[in-house]
């Protein structure tokens, strides 16, 4: 079965940095999009990033792009993202998933990890 498992989340102080984690097992991810979404207080599952695929490029959504950084690694079979200056509003749970496009989340979601930004 396919499962997608997060880690790394927690809490961290404005402009401080955080690393998630995402291993992915049942799913060969260089054959499929991968990609992090996360859901604040506005219950509503916005897009953080988003890696196509071998050669394809990485789409950020607005309020991150610039201090967050996607990461794929094929051979350990994960996907990960850089948070660095990270903001109060960037608080949420954050999902891994698999299969998607670029705009489009996949079948395959993570339970999430909780990511508190706080001073």
């Amino acid at each position: 079965q396919v499962q997608l498992v997060e880690s790394g989340g927690g809490l961290v102080q404005p402009e401080g940095s955080l690393r998630l984690s995402c291993k992915v097992s049942g799913l060969p991810i260089r054959n499929y999009a991968m990609s992090w979404y996360r859901q604040g207080s506005g219950n509503v599952r916005e897009l953080v990033a988003v890696l196509t695929g071998i050669g394809g490029g990485t789409r950020y959504g607005d309020s991150v792009r610039g201090r967050f950084t996607m990461t794929r690694d094929n051979a350990e079979n994960a996907v990960y993202l850089q948070m660095t200056g990270l903001k109060v509003e960037d608080t949420g749970v954050y999902y891994c998933n698999a299969g998607g496009s670029a705009w489009l989340p996949g079948d395959y979601w993570g339970q999430g990890t909780q990511v508190t930004v706080s001073s």
